[in-house]
């Protein structure tokens, strides 16, 4: 297992994240026991969930866990967890506000059975709340000793640098973190969010980084998903639906230079594509999401895996995402660029 700074901080988290958005549904609570305890002996320390996993069962199931571990266990164990999405019926269960955050955070903390989260993340911008509301209120709870750090996640990016240049101005607590989307099939957020992430030193945990089992190769063109798998129970499902990606060439691309290059290696495919996302400029931990911990063993074998320059160009071309040419593509590149060779000035000017 390799290991990072937590985005500009000086805590240490291994590169791969135990995510557990299945514990309690997909994931029983032994099944979920039994992935901790080798996530951790695999060396992984960073753990996430989230107040709205399966109503607060995923971090209850994690606090039972902590709790039967010795303390060299829980005490090298990493806890994030989120805070924003509905948590009741009322008209303030949900949101950023003050009064929900602070319900919400002490809610995950009675769940989880600690006394300071390592890091809180807002689980997506909330456009009612204001943002001096949001941001002041995370300060407090740091200050208390309820937060270690700071994160975000599902932001754009506007609304990572708003967020980032108010807290610095009150000097309040930044975020130092974004938990994003991200694979070899979503490479959108590489046009703003990413350097947006970098320029701000905020680290980037990816989530669905096998996108939703396609980088794994079980889908294929001729054959619609069937049976144990989130596509075979739920073909329509979100981003991943089987219909909407079945039908982009992009993707079969992506998933037939995947398959060559595991072949290579002799691995498998989704230790590829996670050994790709994980040596991505920003990206501190990559997030995994087993349902079996056969799953996982197999997703942890990318834990040292990196590719070479080849392998990553080869990738990386099949899975561009094809930005136009303004303001993302060449052209938009060209114009926002500068050297200090005046040979270069030309290629660079306003067209």
């Amino acid at each position: 297992m390799d290991y990072r700074t937590l985005g500009r901080t000086g805590c240490a988290v291994s590169n791969l994240t135990l995510g557990t958005m299945t514990f309690g549904k997909e994931t029983d609570e032994p099944g979920a026991h039994e992935q901790l305890d080798a996530f951790a002996e695999a060396g992984g320390n960073l753990v996430d969930t989230a107040d709205v996993y399966n109503a607060g069962v995923s971090e209850e199931i994690i606090g039972r866990w902590l709790a039967d571990r010795p303390a060299d266990v829980r005490d090298a164990t990493v806890i994030a967890t989120k805070g924003r999405f509905p948590t009741g019926d009322g008209v303030n269960d949900i949101g950023l506000s003050r009064r929900h955050l602070q319900r919400a955070l002490d809610a995950s903390l009675r769940r989880l059975g600690v006394d300071c989260v390592d890091l809180y993340q807002v689980h997506s911008w909330d456009p009612v709340t204001p943002l001096e509301e949001t941001l002041g209120t995370l300060d407090d709870k740091v200050r208390a000793g309820k937060i270690r750090y700071v994160g975000l996640s599902n932001y754009t990016g506007w609304q990572i640098q708003k967020t980032v240049a108010l807290a610095d101005a009150r000097g309040w607590a930044s975020p130092v973190t974004l938990q994003p989307q991200y694979s070899l099939l979503v490479r959108e957020l590489e046009w703003e969010i990413v350097p947006s992430c970098l320029d701000a030193g905020l680290g980037l945990l990816p989530w669905s980084p096998l996108g939703g089992g396609w980088l794994t190769g079980k889908y294929t063109k001729d054959e619609r998903p069937t049976g144990a798998t989130r596509l075979g129970e739920d073909p329509g499902r979100g981003v991943e639906a089987y219909d909407r990606r079945s039908t982009q060439q992009r993707t079969w691309d992506v998933v037939d230079a995947v398959s060559e290059i595991a072949q290579q290696r002799g691995v498998t495919m989704a230790q590829v594509a996670l050994a790709w996302l994980a040596d991505r400029p920003g990206v501190t931990s990559v997030i995994l999401g087993a349902r079996t911990t056969e799953q996982l063993a197999d997703n942890l074998g990318a834990a040292g895996l990196h590719l070479d320059a080849e392998e990553t160009a080869r990738l990386d071309a099949a899975s561009d995402p094809a930005a136009a040419d303004y303001p993302y593509g060449d052209m938009g590149t060209h114009q926002r660029g500068r050297t200090i060779d005046p040979a270069d000035w030309l290629a660079a000017a306003p067209q």
